[in-house]
């Protein structure tokens, strides 16, 4: 489900998430400003990459290079915080 090449942001959320619902508007900026791909999961639906990826928070963000994770982050935060994680 999580892409092993390129750049790839993933969001681990909930639909009953509050914070994750207002990054929704922030992710669609993120994917017009970032060559970054970006894959949402849903750790209600898929707990079992949840539980391999350590998440135990949503929201998280794990910033991943060619499959290796770089760089992981919580809660909500702007867009340019995200960008600077995946590294522009």
């Amino acid at each position: 489900m999580i892409p092993t090449q390129g750049r790839v942001l993933v969001d681990f959320y909930a639909d009953w998430c509050g914070p994750c619902k207002a990054m929704d508007p922030v992710l669609e900026e993120f994917k017009m400003r970032s060559d970054a791909k970006l894959v949402k999961i849903n750790v209600d639906k898929h707990r079992d990459i949840a539980l391999e990826y350590g998440v135990r928070s949503v929201p998280c963000f794990i910033f991943f290079d060619d499959g290796a994770e770089k760089n992981r982050k919580f809660g909500a935060m702007p867009v340019e915080r995200l960008i600077q994680m995946t590294g522009g």
